[in-house]
């Protein structure tokens, strides 16, 4: 999955243009004889423009309406996004990343599906972290759509020369990145490479512990990072970190990219979007594999962060075309089809476990739901933790209590 940029434009200015939109009075309740639909150019590769189709042609059949696809590009959507709400011409249907979601569910950019959730496919089995980011405030904006998972993509020939197997705990994982070491092991050399700061897969250890960033409490917002089960979970982070990766304690996870120092023959193996098999170099990519981050607990899948997308219908849509359509879309056949071409679908029903990407899937997590939440990232709350950690500038409990009480009050404030 690629990064993709959020949103520029403000709360307060965002609430402002959906407010306008709603008192001048537009309706989903007309029924239209098309509706427009925004999705990213993604979907217009030859071996995913056929799903589009074949949803387009039974969303006529179930309504005697057309579907007109507009595409649009990951860095101006959200600009585009913007104007339409000012101008008061929302398309009826929209793609978002699942990081976007929550700043326009919070300014009331979309509309209420709740009443009608039972009525999409497999919404008894999305994926409950692609699922957590079209929810908000106990309301359903976002319908999941597709998701990428983070895997652990490894030197097979390393492991193979060094007699080790696909481990199925963190403590396996961690005594095999020891044998790495010493076998393998130059000026420069991780047997697991980890940028430090790289909260998506440190939090990753906090959830397979059964902690939390921060929860609601009586219409609050309280951090869970000081927690028992959240303190066992950085500690745990803490001491695989220690035993297996030689990266910086300081910096992120793109400066460098983990798969350029792959690339360089400076990992036994890396964690990230399984997209980065893609990047690994000419000489390795023959020695490269891939296998899900084991949970502490044997057997078990660690909790992933999950990227992916979400259809939501915003404020000015045609509601019911557009929940149409997305039902069309995101129907079983669709998602199959999505799967075919290498995405994770949106239902755990349609899970192969013989597909890396999709048993790491299994088991997801995702930030707060909080109009806040870009904020706690862009104070970098939780990179500064970890730096706090591993550098032993503060012990695991004070840096985590430091961190919970930042986020709290970020979340809270107005």
């Amino acid at each position: 999955m690629k990064r993709r940029k959020f949103v520029a434009v403000g709360f307060v200015a965002l609430a402002a243009l959906v407010f306008a939109i709603a008192a001048g009075g537009v309706s989903g309740a007309t029924k239209a004889k098309s509706i427009t639909i925004w999705l990213q150019t993604d979907a217009q590769a030859s071996n995913w423009a056929p799903i589009v189709s074949a949803a387009n042609a039974q969303f006529q059949k179930d309504t005697g309406a057309t579907a007109n696809v507009q595409y649009q590009t990951w860095g101006t959507h959200l600009q585009k996004f913007d104007a339409t709400l000012a101008g008061g011409n929302t398309p009826d249907v929209i793609e978002l990343g699942n990081t976007e979601m929550t700043k326009y569910m919070a300014a009331g950019a979309f509309q209420d599906l709740s009443a009608d959730k039972s009525s999409f496919p497999n919404a008894s089995t999305w994926l409950a972290g692609l699922a957590a980011s079209g929810r908000y405030n106990g309301k359903l904006y976002g319908v999941p759509y597709y998701a990428g998972s983070r895997v652990v993509t490894y030197r097979s020939d390393q492991f193979q020369k060094a007699h080790l197997k696909t481990p199925t705990s963190v403590a396996q994982f961690t005594a095999e990145g020891k044998t790495l070491l010493s076998k393998f092991g130059k000026k420069g050399y991780s047997p697991v490479y980890i940028a430090g700061t790289d909260w998506y897969f440190a939090l990753s250890f906090v959830f397979d512990y059964g902690g939390n960033i921060a929860t609601r409490v009586s219409g609050k917002w309280k951090g869970a990072l000081d927690s028992k089960n959240s303190l066992a979970g950085l500690t745990a982070y803490k001491n695989f970190f220690n035993a297996v990766s030689r990266a910086s304690k300081t910096t992120d996870e793109a400066h460098p990219n983990p798969y350029d120092v792959y690339a360089q023959g400076l990992a036994g193996s890396i964690i990230g979007p399984a997209w980065f098999s893609c990047c690994v170099g000419k000489k390795y990519s023959p020695v490269t594999a891939q296998f899900v981050m084991p949970s502490h607990v044997k057997g078990q899948v660690m909790p992933g962060f999950l990227g992916g997308s979400d259809l939501a219908v915003p404020v000015g849509g045609d509601k019911s075309l557009a929940e149409a359509w997305i039902k069309a879309y995101t129907s079983t056949a669709s998602e199959k089809a999505l799967e075919g071409i290498g995405n994770i679908p949106n239902t755990t029903s349609l899970f192969d476990n013989s597909k890396v990407n999709e048993r790491a899937a299994a088991r997801s997590w995702f930030v707060p739901t909080a109009k806040n939440w870009v904020n706690v990232e862009n104070e970098n709350i939780l990179r500064n933790m970890l730096a706090e950690i591993l550098t032993n500038k503060l012990t695991v409990k004070q840096a985590a209590q430091a961190a919970s009480d930042n986020i709290a009050s970020i979340l809270n404030a107005s």
